[in-house]
């Protein structure tokens, strides 16, 4: 916990919030990755709103998931940080009444997503809520976003008569556990002299219930005298410690969460008989442990019965976990401890919801469930034999979908579907959404429909030839035909994709592009200007793209075309997986691109990325789909080999042809080597070695900061992964490429760099460091 008053960060506008006066338990759900690592902050500003001035009784407790974090006491005004690893896709943050006169309130709830290499002793069964972070060394202000990639704040600590400040322009070598900012790490504190240690006390708030994890930071800035000194926190011990020249180093308690007999801790510094220079350090961080010991609900139930919350509106007050604490379970759900620490959903009971739509496919993920009670309270344990003559196909499949996935279940979802048959009279011609048997829109023809409800311009085939000269400036080739050079009447430039008699591409192709760049706008898309069809002229008009794709500038001096340097390959790769990642998460229903490739990333002007070519793309029909069954399709090299076996195209197959770009813009080669395999296999023989050099393309000649080659190669063997779930999303693969990109930046920058910059800059081209 931090008080408001530490710094002028919290001096920013919370000047609302958010009360709960009804309810003991009034939770948040937060939309999350299973796997993947957050940091959790919850701002709570009290300052009298209510006009009760009872800042000195009013309080609260604050719960992550099925375990209490923290109390919140609204004397003063406060935030509380944690890190933790998402267990379901939803994580649920709940605010509990203590006392009947306690009105819990909040001012601001922020998710952020970490790397997923940061904080290691970060465990699924153990959360972390931070005690103290300080940036030692400066007078300046706290330190946050853009500087720490993750928002962090590091606070200055104030002054003490034993230390004086000590700094460095110079770069230092990061962590990819520990990412500490540059002007964090660049800044430090030592004792006046050899003689003096540096102590750091404080004493547990919680009655010596806490336990610690302490990180400290080091870094030295010269080499020219030893430095060294020992360790300690109370009984823990490291002797003869020299902090790295240049080089980020960490020192924590090892052995794992430490406690103090009697409550309190200290953190002493001492040079050693042999040092020339007192010790020093960089900053620090204390973190108390958050132990998630209650049961908690089967995250595969947790996760369907939120679908079902979500696809049918169910307005009953349900929050938090389903199933603890028992006396706040939820509304018609009943669970069972499956085993120690897992709860699962054995009955649910939707009567009285007003229940109307298509079944949804989330039932049969509640595999536990013995007994459902649908909308009219009757229940759906022995379901009458559906009509054959009405309804058989679509029963029969989606039976056959579900016995495999559980037994009473099966027969609780052919009760729903029999049901919902009889009152909707839906025909096996016309399945309901979300079943296996969706017609995906292009499959219907109603192209004529779709194309009057585009709102980009419609050319006729005159005014192309008008504005491309009569096609005179070829600019370029794809499957759908030939790309040639353009002007609008007010002088905008646009590239004219013509299709050809040969194209590969037909109306559904056309028509898919077509429509989704009407409805995705983002400054790492390409936009659509117009379109043509008239006979049998298809022409597709974007904005035009002065500097060519990725693929030109990694092959080389392709029409005088020079190769980009490390730095720019980096940056034009963070640009296009944030496009990747608009997609996936950023539109209304998420799109699944299907042709990434360095031929589809194409650089403005100022090489700015952006990714083209929807041809391909395939738009998910409902929030709930998990897949979209498709005939494989794409370019070689690139093609997911999971989605090409199995025929469900996920967002994860969009990550795979992320990954091969990204080996590219490492090694310069194309996707597939004549005589050497797949990229991937050889990337994989040559990092044995350990030696990055003989990975990395000789023609960046060396230019480049090691670590954040590595980053970059490490990211993209995760994107490629055989199986896709164990692949990152893309705005995990945002994250860690946006670290590479900090990495190559530092290594050439002699101040403070944090941002993602688009201008072009001298050496973004050619082979300048």
């Amino acid at each position: 916990m931090v008080a408001a008053d530490q710094g002028a960060k919290l001096e920013r506008p919370y000047q609302t919030l958010r009360s709960f006066p009804s309810g003991d338990r009034n939770c948040y759900s937060l939309p999350t990755v299973a796997g993947a690592k957050y940091l959790l902050r919850m701002v709570f500003f009290y300052r009298n709103y209510d006009g009760q001035d009872s800042s000195s009784t009013l309080q609260f407790d604050l719960y992550l998931g099925v375990d209490r974090w923290t109390t919140v006491k609204a004397d003063s005004d406060s935030w509380f940080e944690a890190l933790f690893v998402a267990w379901a896709s939803w994580t649920p943050v709940c605010l509990m009444r203590t006392s009947p006169k306690s009105t819990p309130f909040v001012s601001s709830v922020e998710l952020r997503t970490l790397g997923s290499d940061v904080y290691p002793d970060l465990t699924a069964n153990e959360s972390m809520s931070l005690a103290e972070r300080f940036n030692m060394g400066t007078n300046y202000s706290v330190i946050e976003y853009p500087y720490d990639p993750y928002d962090r704040y590091w606070w200055p600590r104030a002054p003490d008569p034993t230390w004086k400040n000590i700094s460095t322009t110079l770069p230092i070598k990061p962590s990819f556990s520990y990412p500490i900012p540059s002007p964090v790490i660049q800044t430090a504190i030592e004792a006046v002299n050899t003689n003096t240690t540096l102590t750091f006390t404080w004493r547990d708030k919680r009655y010596h219930e806490d336990v610690y994890m302490v990180y400290l930071y080091f870094a030295d800035f010269q080499n020219s005298l030893l430095r060294q000194f020992n360790i300690s926190l109370n009984t823990l011990k490291a002797d003869q410690f020299s902090p790295p020249y240049l080089a980020f180093s960490v020192m924590s308690n090892v052995d794992g969460w430490y406690k103090s007999n009697d409550g309190g801790y200290t953190i002493t510094l001492e040079a050693t008989a042999a040092s020339k220079l007192p010790p020093m350090i960089n900053a620090y961080e204390l973190y108390t442990r958050i132990s998630h010991i209650n049961p908690m609900t089967l995250p595969t139930d947790f996760d369907a019965i939120m679908a079902i919350k979500f696809d049918y509106g169910i307005k009953k007050n349900w929050m938090g976990d389903p199933c603890f604490p028992p006396e706040l379970g939820w509304d018609g759900v009943k669970c069972s401890n499956a085993s120690g620490k897992t709860m699962r959903i054995i009955s649910l009971d939707l009567s009285n919801s007003n229940l109307h739509g298509p079944i949804s496919n989330n039932f049969t993920l509640l595999t536990a469930l013995e007994s459902l009670y649908d909308s009219n309270g009757d229940v759906c344990n022995n379901p009458p034999p559906p009509p054959i003559k009405k309804a058989k196909r679509a029963v029969t499949i989606a039976v056959s979908v579900v016995v495999p996935v559980m037994a009473i279940g099966a027969l609780v979802l052919a009760c729903l579907i029999w049901r919902h048959k009889r009152k909707s009279h839906v025909s096996s011609d016309d399945p309901p959404r979300g079943s296996e048997l969706e017609i995906a829109p292009e499959s219907r023809k109603d192209h004529g429909d779709a194309i009057q409800r585009v709102e980009n311009r419609q050319f006729t085939y005159k005014e192309l030839e008008k504005l491309t000269n009569k096609f005179q400036q070829f600019i370029g080739q794809g499957g759908f035909g030939l790309v040639y050079y353009g002007r609008l009447e007010d002088g905008t430039e646009v590239a004219v994709k013509m299709r050809s008699e040969s194209s590969t591409h037909g109306l559904d192709e056309f028509f898919a592009e077509v429509q989704s760049l009407t409805k995705v706008h983002h400054r790492n898309l390409v936009s659509l200007v117009g379109y043509c069809r008239e006979k049998d002229h298809l022409a597709l008009v974007y904005e035009y793209m002065a500097r060519g794709s990725l693929y030109d500038h990694l092959r080389g001096n392709n029409d005088g075309r020079e190769t980009l340097n490390w730095r720019t390959r980096v940056r034009v790769v963070v640009e296009a997986a944030q496009g990747l990642d608009y997609l996936h998460k950023g539109c209304s229903l998420p799109i699944i691109h299907r042709d990434v490739k360095t031929q589809n990333i194409l650089l403005g002007q100022n090489l700015q990325a952006k990714i083209a070519d929807f041809g391909l793309c395939k738009t998910y029909l409902s929030e709930t789909q998990t897949h979209i069954s498709v005939t494989p399709a794409g370019s070689a090299g690139y093609m997911d080999p999971e989605c090409y076996q199995t025929g469900r195209l996920t967002e994860s197959s969009d990550v795979y042809s992320f990954g091969v770009v990204l080996l590219e813009i490492v090694t310069g080669e194309s996707p597939i080597l004549p005589g050497q395999g797949h990229i991937i296999q050889l990337v994989k023989k040559k990092i044995v070695s350990g030696n990055i050099s003989l990975v990395a393309d000789a023609r960046l000649g060396g230019a480049y900061d090691v670590s954040s080659m590595w980053k970059v190669v490490d990211t993209a063997l995760s994107c490629t992964a055989d199986i896709g779930a164990e692949r990152p999303t893309m705005a995990t693969v945002v994250v860690q490429l946006k670290e590479s990109l900090a990495l190559e930046e530092s290594r050439g920058d002699s101040g403070f760099r944090g941002s993602i910059s688009t201008d072009v800059k001298k050496d973004d081209v050619g082979y300048a460091p």
